[in-house]
């Protein structure tokens, strides 16, 4: 398959059908098989073009025509005569009666070249249906589009004029003036004189076109709009850069006080030793390159991920639970031979900011191999702005040979650590509270978050379709949240208890498992639906789903776990969360900052699945959204 030179997002100029103009316009899509690229131009119409029709900015110099005159009239001069606009003034000096012969040729180029830019527009009124007219995709019509797709295929079967047959037809919609008059019109488009002569004048002289005909004036060449960036920003992005690291060693400071309110704040700069140990930035390094060793073993089973920009599918390895396993024996290993795990809960703090120090040296190495990537390579999410995309990521996909860097962080050292750390809180609460056996709600921490993690390594495949690997580039919001926020943030609750002992009775533990269950069977069942819809539509096991059909050929769930609420894995997530807090009872809110933060963190989520949906799906994801109003509670949010 060649190599698509223009990647989804870039503004080029794109030919228009028939004619030698080129207009601005936003590359949609590229389809490998035609070799065809789906671009919009201003005025909202779709259209796919070749790429030998599509041209980049750069490749266009402006400069004065021999005339600004747009009137048709002077346009549409016999081609024997010579325009009113080249008459002699009566002040003027008289001219030689001949011309000379290349003067000759370039007049008949140009009068050649008014005549072919001229496409006649022919309005078919079409039987209007929905609120807007979107991209016909040349699979299954449904009902309500026939009628006007057989009549337009009548109009262009009889006005060919020269257009391949090959052409596909295009749904637009185009601006209507403001007194509300019109309605839905199609257009089909028509050049005037034969390809063949086009192509003779283009392969004399191109000419960028300063000024739009009047026919076309409902396409203009502004520049794009700018991209809406997230997080705030630049500003928002710096703030998270800084604040993010912060507000973790104030979390695990205020937890290791023996009075952990929120009135009761620990020291705002803490004694260097007790931040910063060479040992601890040691023990890091070999657990980070270890869980390395493990993801590059041959066990597990090989997959492709989602088609890139260029068609291209990377291949991903799935030993995610193999490492895990491993990991298990490993360390069960090192408890038998005498290793404390002790350790861990000693030098919390000194373990973090070592984490994070690597999660800084990591995202300045992303960053800086990212400036020499391919366009399409990077990812879609970046801007431009050095600050902004150091945070979100520059790049897709970074691998270093077949080792991709930003899957390997996804699920393996700050997933399985997470695991680490809380069964050496598990240690540590049995020998600082002098236990023979652990507490209940220690017990119901570790279970809950075990389930969790297994889970999420069991169906490893499910992550190479979220927004973490298809949408965000590896950055430093990434590598922190893999590597530091997640096993350091998360097992804020086991740490809490080591200090701050909560009994909890067996009729509460009880309620509080029914709760994490419900939440487990509404995350699971929702993310195993969708997954299974994603494989294989046609399943039998899911015919019973009523979907909605879209302009890409995709289809949407509007049944089921889906139908229920937008992102229904999204609240069972929240009522784990909740499950995960309530066994350390109510004496202190720290515990319950996992609650606060992951509700912000899917609330945000989620509004990003919207935006992007609303873009990618447009009018489907409306009657989507109508039939499944509600997005995370149902008759609240």
């Amino acid at each position: 398959m060649p190599a698509r030179k223009f990647a989804d997002g870039e503004v080029v100029r794109g030919r228009w059908p028939g004619s030698s103009l080129y207009y601005e316009v936003e590359v949609l899509s590229y389809d490998g098989k035609a070799q065809l690229y789906t671009v919009k131009y201003k005025d909202g119409t779709e259209l796919e073009l070749k790429e030998a029709d599509i041209k980049p900015l750069t490749s266009f110099k402006l400069r004065k025509s021999s005339s600004t005159s747009s009137s048709p009239s002077r346009r549409r001069g016999s081609r024997g005569s010579r325009s009113r606009s080249r008459s002699r003034s009566p002040g003027r000096p008289p001219k030689g009666p001949r011309r000379s012969a290349s003067a000759s040729h370039q007049a008949d180029v140009k009068e050649a070249r008014r005549e072919i830019l001229e496409v006649k527009l022919t309005p078919l009124v079409l039987k209007p249906f929905g609120n807007s007219i979107s991209t016909y995709n040349g699979r299954s019509e449904e009902p309500e589009y026939r009628e006007g797709n057989e009549r337009l295929h009548r109009d262009t079967e009889t006005h060919r004029d020269g257009i391949s047959s090959s052409h596909k037809v295009i749904q637009e919609r185009f601006v209507l003036s403001p007194d509300g008059s019109y309605i839905s019109t199609q257009y089909s488009l028509r050049p005037r004189r034969e390809e063949r002569v086009l192509a003779e004048v283009d392969s004399k002289e191109e000419v960028p076109v300063p000024k739009e005909p009047a026919s076309l004036r409902a396409f203009p060449t502004t520049s794009p709009p700018q991209k809406e960036l997230e997080f705030g920003g630049m500003p928002g992005a710096l703030l998270l850069l800084l604040g993010l690291p912060v507000l973790l060693l104030l979390l695990l400071s205020q937890c290791a006080q023996t009075d952990p309110s929120l009135l009761n704040f620990p020291p705002l700069v803490p004694a260097p030793h007790d931040l910063w140990e060479a040992q601890a930035g040691g023990v890091y390094l070999i657990w980070f390159f270890v869980q390395a060793l493990f993801y590059i073993l041959p066990v597990g089973k090989v997959v492709e991920g989602m088609p890139l920009v260029d068609g291209r599918r990377l291949k991903y390895r799935l030993n995610g639970f193999y490492a895990f396993i491993l990991t298990s024996a490993v360390l069960g290993l090192a408890l038998y031979n005498g290793v404390e795990l002790h350790y861990v809960y000693d030098h919390f703090l000194q373990l973090a900011l070592a984490a994070t120090v690597f999660s800084v040296l990591l995202s300045s190495y992303l960053y800086a191999r990212s400036l020499r990537a391919p366009r399409e390579e990077l990812s879609p999410a970046s801007s431009g702005n050095a600050v902004y995309d150091f945070f979100i990521g520059r790049e897709l996909n970074p691998r270093i040979g077949t080792f991709d860097l930003k899957y390997f962080c996804e699920l393996r050292p700050g997933l399985i650590g997470w695991m680490v750390i809380n069964l050496a809180m598990l240690l540590a609460e049995m020998k600082v509270q002098n236990r023979a056996a652990p507490s209940l709600a220690m017990v119901l921490v570790n279970s809950f978050q075990l389930l969790y993690v297994v889970d999420a390594l069991w169906n490893e495949e499910a992550l190479l379709t979220t927004i973490d690997i298809v949408h965000d580039g590896f950055g430093f919001m990434l590598a922190f949240g893999d590597l530091v926020w997640v096993p350091f943030a998360y097992s804020l609750q086991a740490f809490y208890l080591v200090g701050h002992p909560h009994e909890l009775s067996w009729p509460g533990a009880a309620l509080i498992v029914a709760l994490k269950m419900c939440g487990y069977v509404i995350f699971r069942c929702a993310n195993s639906q969708k997954n299974a819809f994603r494989k294989n539509p046609q399943d039998p096991k899911l015919a019973h789903l009523k979907t909605i059909h879209t302009s890409t050929g995709k289809n949407l769930l509007v049944s089921g776990w889906w139908g229920f609420v937008r992102h229904p894995n999204y609240l069972g997530d929240l009522l784990m969360a909740l499950a995960w807090s309530l066994p350390c009872g109510f004496d202190h809110a720290l515990p319950y900052f996992y609650v606060v933060y992951f509700t912000m963190l899917l609330v945000h989520r989620e509004a990003r699945d919207e935006q992007q949906c609303r873009r990618k799906y447009g009018l489907a994801w409306e009657r989507y959204c109508q039939r499944v109003p509600y997005r995370l509670l149902p008759g609240v949010y």
